[in-house]
């Protein structure tokens, strides 16, 4: 270890806790929408089972027909975090990794992804993406509720299309979280990324979609998804 380089404590990964875990080990619930199926669910055409729609009626994968579907403008916001050693943070907020700027880089690499989601994930549709945001923020000490240190990575897309941009948001955070751990990994291996998650989406029939707030932990509540026709 040069004489510049800052310490680095150790770092366990088995301290990290996303939020799902802090909130009882149970993924966000929705609240229901029409004919009481929670948010995400289709009905079939019968309108009494849920179905997804990737799946055709023989079970098989394909890629969604929009081409009847109006084109609306669309947006989307996710986030994710990559909790590392206070060390670690400092040296990316003091510029020092060896490999660069961690923060431009990884905004960077964001950006791009978003613009490959359709070759990563097999049933998405290609997008003309007309807006993409991705913005790093150091979260420190006391910040989080668990206490943890790290980088939260925030993206916010946008297009007029006549599919949903959610994908592409979810991907451009999470490879933003990625390329951080590629560029600090010599320093610190036990990073650990969580929190991968969508905040909003809005645009298309189903309208704007928020994730509200954690509930504080004496309510016993998970956190709550909300749709606005």
């Amino acid at each position: 270890m040069t004489k510049n380089q800052p310490q680095i404590s150790q770092h366990n990964p088995e301290d990290t806790m996303t939020s799902h875990a802090a909130a009882g080990g149970q993924p966000p619930s929705c609240k229901p929408t029409h004919k009481g199926q929670p948010t995400g669910l289709q009905l079939d055409p019968a309108g009494t089972q849920p179905s997804l729609s990737h799946i055709d009626a023989h079970g098989a994968a394909h890629m969604v027909n929009v081409g009847q579907k109006a084109e609306t403008e669309r947006l989307a916001v996710a986030e994710g975090f990559i909790a590392m050693a206070p060390g670690t943070l400092t040296m990316i907020v003091a510029n020092q990794a060896e490999k660069g700027d961690v923060l431009a880089v990884a905004r960077i690499a964001g950006i791009m992804a978003a613009k490959q989601t359709a070759a990563l994930i097999p049933l998405c549709h290609p997008l003309s993406i007309t807006k993409v945001s991705v913005e790093l923020e150091p979260v420190q000490a006391g910040e989080r509720d668990d206490g943890q240190v790290g980088i939260r990575a925030t993206a916010t897309l946008g297009v007029f299309a006549k599919t949903g941009i959610e994908m592409e948001a979810l991907c451009a955070a999470s490879v933003a979280c990625l390329t951080v751990y590629d560029m600090c990994k010599a320093v610190d291996r036990g990073m650990q990324i969580s929190d991968i998650r969508l905040l909003h989406k809005s645009g298309g029939s189903s309208g704007i979609w928020e994730r509200e707030p954690l509930q504080a932990p004496e309510t016993g509540q998970t956190p709550e998804s909300k749709v606005e026709q």
